[in-house]
């Protein structure tokens, strides 16, 4: 049964999201949104250190958010980012190889539905 999805909720809350980025060295803020199968969502923004290989993305931020409180089954992720002081609509931002890797890990690859938005 396919999940009926809030598009725009969900994007909402990807930007709501990224407000709270963490970027002092790359300036770059993404929020991302998960739609969990029970009708949770999850957000996540990135998190930089200046030493980059604990830095997280958003979208691990939120998954790792769900599956620390049970929830291992997903529909959707919304994902937005921009450079800061930038408008919103300045980049399309896809989720790195490391997330793909995890939303692999949690996700249905035949249902699972990225969104990638730059406005409503």
């Amino acid at each position: 049964m396919e999940q009926n999805i809030d598009r725009k909720a969900l994007i909402r809350a990807a930007f709501a999201a990224r407000e709270y980025a963490y970027t002092p060295y790359s300036n770059f803020k993404v929020g991302a949104a998960l739609l969990a199968k029970n009708g949770s969502v999850y957000t996540g923004c990135n998190i930089e250190c200046a030493t980059f290989t604990p830095t997280n993305c958003a979208e691990r931020t939120a998954l790792f958010k769900a599956v620390s409180e049970g929830v291992h089954e997903f529909a959707a992720v919304a994902v937005v980012g921009a450079k800061d002081g930038a408008p919103d609509d300045a980049l399309i931002t896809s989720p790195c190889g490391v997330c793909r890797q995890v939303m692999m890990e949690f996700c249905d690859s035949e249902t699972f539905q990225i969104i990638l938005a730059t406005d409503l």
